[in-house]
């Protein structure tokens, strides 16, 4: 999970309800200041706000740096950054709750969904005692 994919998902955070706000700008390029990505060519359009960013490409930008199994600790520290962008207008727009609260679902959904390796070794294990157990 790199720096700039988050700062992507940032960016699009902020555009979640239609437009960057002032607030956010700034914090989006301290952000990419302090992570030596002010200049970036990829990023740049983004960060002087010459190109929007979709609601789709956010989510999958989401996915995208989550990946397929994600931890519960990937989700809350994404939460974590996303969530000092939002508030840093101090305004949360239903769009940016409804991120949030996506985010917030994986890493529940984490949380109480088996681990599928433990899982699999557990029952192979089971298997091994019971196959011992015979002979």
């Amino acid at each position: 999970m790199s720096t700039k994919q988050l700062l992507k998902i940032l960016i699009g955070a902020a555009w979640l309800d239609g437009k960057v706000q002032p607030e956010e700008q700034h914090y989006l390029q301290r952000i990419a200041q302090q992570k030596w990505l002010l200049e970036d060519p990829d990023l740049k359009p983004w960060l002087y706000g010459l190109r929007s960013v979709s609601t789709e490409e956010c989510y999958r930008w989401v996915d995208e740096y989550l990946g397929r199994r994600p931890t519960p600790a990937d989700c809350q520290s994404l939460l974590e950054a996303i969530s000092g962008l939002v508030y840093s207008d101090g305004e949360v727009d239903s769009a940016e709750a409804r991120l949030l609260m996506q985010i917030q679902q994986k890493e529940a959904d984490l949380a109480t969904s088996p681990d599928l390796h433990a899982t699999l070794v557990r029952a192979i294990q089971k298997l091994y005692r019971k196959w011992v157990s015979q002979y």
